[in-house]
């Protein structure tokens, strides 16, 4: 099994176009402490032929120019068109998770697949109807149950605190609520196991228990500080407000997720006013500290096949 970071921001990517905050700045004027980051997704696959997107951001385009894997191919009958790509699996409605699907709409066959709420919330939107539904198909997926999107590979999606999409949100708005607005992903393949979860508003004991023994888990990292974007002084609303629990301090996720046995645990979904994104900062520094690494668009995991007779490490791959 594979696995590739293709975005590994929030929503807006680092630099954000229309931010001049400390961080933009840095990687607008090319200062090598700050790499930039396109908006979230992840690619995986079993064989390296047939590939697997968790989400579908607004930058689709460029992380796909940026990753071979999944540039083009001959499609059938020796077509000139024909992608690698052969599902989408989205883990909540948010913008910088499905907007890219807009981007997916050549009549290139692949499978959606989300949760009910969230495939409800596409399918309500007419302008998704460009994925012409002959061509398209959508899969509505029972939380707690496996499929198979591609062979060889399972994913079986969870629910995790959060909140309804921005675009969505009225009135009525619960955050922290748990149902199907937002999920987390349990992926295997070859006897390896790993855990993908951009967004949560809280670590609750149903997450730690899908982490536990995982090879590799990658963890919202959207915020360091609850305020990071008061602080920043380009937003009101904290982490929380946002559905994404902070990662300092005695209730953030390095606290709550401390301990866990984990080969190896990511943050990813990192908002652009996030110090850890600035190497060699104080807080990029702790979070390695404590047992975490900070991703970066193009990293990328090779899990070898599980051996009964000794454990197989992660490994990362330039």
């Amino acid at each position: 099994m594979q696995a590739i970071l293709i975005g590994s921001a929030a929503g807006g990517g680092v630099p954000q176009w229309n931010c001049r905050c400390r961080i933009c700045s840095l990687a607008r004027s090319g200062d090598p402490r700050v790499t930039p980051r396109s908006q979230s997704s992840l690619a995986v696959s079993a064989d390296g032929l047939r590939w697997v997107l968790l989400n579908a951001s607004p930058d689709i385009r460029e992380q796909i120019a940026a990753t071979p894997e999944l540039q083009p191919r001959d499609g059938a009958g020796g077509s000139l068109r024909g992608s690698p790509i052969a599902a989408v699996v989205l883990t909540n409605g948010d913008v910088d998770h499905v907007a890219g699907l807009l981007s997916l709409r050549e009549r290139e066959p692949f499978a959606l697949y989300g949760s009910a709420e969230t495939l409800r919330a596409v399918s309500a939107n007419s302008v998704f109807d460009v994925l012409a539904h002959d061509v398209v198909t959508r899969n509505v997926c029972a939380l707690g149950e496996a499929f198979e999107p591609i062979d060889d590979l399972t994913i079986e999606l969870f629910a995790v605190p959060g909140k309804v999409p921005l675009w969505l949100e009225d009135e009525s708005l619960q955050i922290g609520a748990v149902g199907e607005s937002t999920v987390g992903a349990s992926i295997r393949a070859n006897g390896r196991h790993f855990v993908y979860i951009p967004g949560a508003a809280a670590v609750t004991a149903d997450i730690v228990a899908r982490c536990r023994g995982a090879d590799l888990l990658l963890f919202d990292g959207t915020c360091w500080f609850d305020d990071d974007m008061i602080a920043a002084g380009v937003g009101a609303k904290t982490s929380r407000r946002m559905g994404h629990l902070p990662i300092a301090g005695a209730d953030g996720s390095i606290a709550a997720l401390d301990g866990l046995t984990v080969s190896r645990k990511v943050f990813t979904h990192i908002n652009n006013t996030n110090p850890v994104l600035i190497d060699g900062s104080d807080e990029r520094r702790a979070a390695e500290r404590a047992g975490w690494d900070i991703g970066y668009d193009g990293m990328r995991f090779a899990f070898a096949p599980q051996a009964e007779d000794r454990p197989v490490a992660l490994e990362e791959t330039p």
